[in-house]
């Protein structure tokens, strides 16, 4: 072991004492920096992260064209997001906050009603909104179409998506119904939906409509969003049935209506209902069209004729008297959506002016469509074969498109024999039991359990 000597104790001494000054004063300064540095404002941006997170979060926030002009008709809405459907054949649609948009809100900001290219949307999280805009509260209902919604026809059909969606997703969960609507034609905003598509609505989702006016020009973000760009597209056969059947009984027990009590104490009986329209597409003489299939009718046991003119009638009384039809016999028109109220194997009879079969393409087939996914038989049509020619107009669907429809009383009856006599034949052999669904008058959450009943066709 080596021995420290005296000498060399006292020059470890010294070096220390040498050392110690230069040591404290370093101790000093680094004690004064650290003091300093508490207060400093850069020391608490870095003790608070969360707040430079959000600052950054809500620069980040980028608006772009509801309305991508680049895009295909199919993706020019919310064209940076691709729509999905599940479960498979359902309509494809887009959900906020979801996976799919990082956790992130939709936000809009669309003060335009003549050009969806001015309208914008953007993502964000819920702490990091963009600068002044509102958030609002519950789940919106975004609906975007091609048409519009104020044509009930046009209208249901950007309807059933969300009363699929509602049934699967929100009905059965019992979440909450949709607190508003917004409402888009090609990126342009609209504020007015059909009172019967309203009504309608309600009825499905047990909150009457409240659709948002974009007044403010400031941007809103939905606290929850399902957003439906393309109508039906997507949907598969299974779905619409089932989306037709939820509709039909929601709409039922917010009327009040029992179909099951229908046909009283005769269970068997065929109930023809022909509903009339005024001016365009009517016929010019109703009391003749009426007569044929009423005399065709009287042919048939526990037959009866009903005659109505749908502007003339309620939601609820359109409701109770499609509900009690097994025959629909009318012209083309809007107020032929009302079929979706019948029960599934009814029957459906249509009739146009000349020139629709000519010139009016597959548009005019969009009943003979609904009665296949709604359920319904649809038994043909009749298209008026001759009429008085249109002076200075070559254009043969131009001059008929709102004409009257004249009658063809031996085709009519003829045509009118054929599917009464079927229709008795199947509800004889039903032995009174309805088709389709069961009907509750209290609705609720019987409508939120349909079990689909395959029926023969």
């Amino acid at each position: 072991m080596a021995r420290i000597t005296t000498s060399t104790k006292h020059s470890i001494i010294k070096t220390t004492l040498c050392l110690l000054p230069p040591l404290l004063l370093a101790a000093v300064y680094l004690h004064f920096q650290t003091q300093l540095s508490i207060f400093s404002p850069a020391c608490r941006c870095a003790s608070q992260p969360a707040a430079v997170d959000v600052d950054r979060l809500r620069a980040s926030v980028t608006f772009l064209p509801l309305k991508d002009t680049r895009q295909g008709a199919e993706t020019w809405f919310i064209s940076t997001l691709n729509a999905t459907a599940e479960p498979e054949g359902e309509a494809r649609n887009l959900v906020f906050p979801s996976p799919a948009s990082a956790g992130r809100l939709l936000c809009l900001s669309a003060p335009s009603r003549r050009d969806g290219a001015r309208n914008a949307y953007a993502l964000a999280w819920r702490d990091a909104l963009p600068r002044g805009a509102a958030l609002l509260r519950g789940l919106a209902f975004v609906s975007e179409t091609a048409y519009d919604h104020t044509n009930i026809w046009h209208g249901l059909t950007a309807l059933v998506p969300f009363a699929s969606w509602h049934e699967r997703s929100g009905c059965r969960s019992r979440a909450r119904p949709p607190a508003r609507w917004a409402l888009f034609h090609h990126g342009e905003v609209r504020t007015e939906m059909s009172p019967w598509l309203a009504a309608l609505a309600e009825a499905t989702t047990g909150a009457a409509v409240a659709i948002e006016t974009f007044d403010d020009p400031k941007p809103v973000c939905f606290e929850e969003a399902v957003v439906f760009r393309a109508n039906v597209a997507g949907m598969n056969k299974e779905r619409m049935l089932r989306a037709a059947d939820f509709m039909r009984c929601k709409a039922r027990a917010y009327c009040g209506v029992d179909a099951s009590r229908a046909g009283g104490d005769n269970p068997s009986a065929l109930r023809v209902t022909l509903l009339l329209r005024t001016g365009a597409r009517a016929f010019k003489d109703e009391a003749a069209v009426t007569r044929v299939f009423d005399k065709e009718c009287k042919r048939v046991a526990g037959c009866a004729v009903a005659a109505a003119h749908a502007n003339n009638l309620t939601f609820c009384e359109q409701v109770r008297l499609l509900s009690e039809t097994d025959v629909l016999i009318s012209a083309h028109g809007a107020q032929m959506t009302n079929l979706l109220f019948m029960d599934r194997d009814s029957s459906v009879m249509e009739f146009y002016p000349l020139g629709w079969k000519q010139r009016a393409g597959g548009g005019q087939y969009v009943f003979r469509w609904m009665a296949d996914w709604a359920g319904m038989r649809h038994e043909g049509s009749w298209w008026e074969p001759v009429g008085e020619p249109c002076p200075n107009n070559p254009d043969i669907l131009d001059c008929w498109k709102s004409r009257q429809i004249g009658h063809n009383e031996t085709y009519f009856a003829e045509w009118g024999a054929r599917v009464f006599a079927a229709a008795k034949e199947r509800k004889a052999r039903s032995a009174g039991e309805r088709q389709g669904p069961a009907t509750s008058a209290s609705g609720g959450v019987a409508c939120c359990k349909l079990v689909i009943k395959q029926t023969s066709r």
